[in-house]
């Protein structure tokens, strides 16, 4: 997603040389270059201790079943960030933490950052977020993720090592 206006003082940006970083939106009005703006998410691959169980879940009312995912609180390293919103939404504590990929997924100008956590319990206890929840063997799990999704792509990619992303 291109920034057409400046943050700070909303005047139109224009393209300058920066000599370090090629052509960077720029803001006459303030003097200064304006970087890219985006939001983080973590979105995560839940599974048990034995590492044969992917915990996929339900929200928003949707029959599609997706992977657990939250926002980056500012000032929060991504790893808490995975731990955090597993506790938060389903009431898990996270034993470990993996970093698999990244991917930007446009539509909400979000970079996704993608991890595998392991949870010692079997009973998850969700929050209002989350409408159902289900352990599933790692083909079940394929086989029922929301298909053509940044959640597909992660999951089937984790368990590949072939990343295809709709976006």
């Amino acid at each position: 997603m291109e920034m057409n206006y400046c943050m700070q003082c909303g005047t139109r940006l224009h393209l300058k040389h920066h000599h370090f970083e090629g052509e960077v939106p720029y803001c006459d009005t303030c003097g200064e270059y304006r970087w890219p703006v985006y939001n983080t998410a973590v979105s995560m691959i839940v599974m048990n201790e034995e590492k044969d169980k992917v915990i996929l879940i339900r929200q928003h009312h949707k029959p599609v079943y997706v992977l657990v995912a939250g926002y980056v609180n500012r000032g929060e390293d991504a790893e808490d960030a995975a731990r955090r919103e597993v506790m938060e939404e389903m009431g898990l504590t996270v034993q470990s933490v993996h970093f698999n990929r990244s991917h930007f997924y446009p539509p909400t100008n979000t970079l996704m950052l993608n991890f595998t956590v392991t949870v010692k319990e079997h009973e998850a206890h969700p929050n209002w977020e989350v409408d159902s929840w289900r352990w599933f063997t790692i083909d079940e799990a394929r086989a029922n993720i929301k298909p053509d999704s940044v959640a597909q792509g992660f999951l089937n990619g984790y368990f590949t090592g072939e990343y295809r992303f709709p976006f």
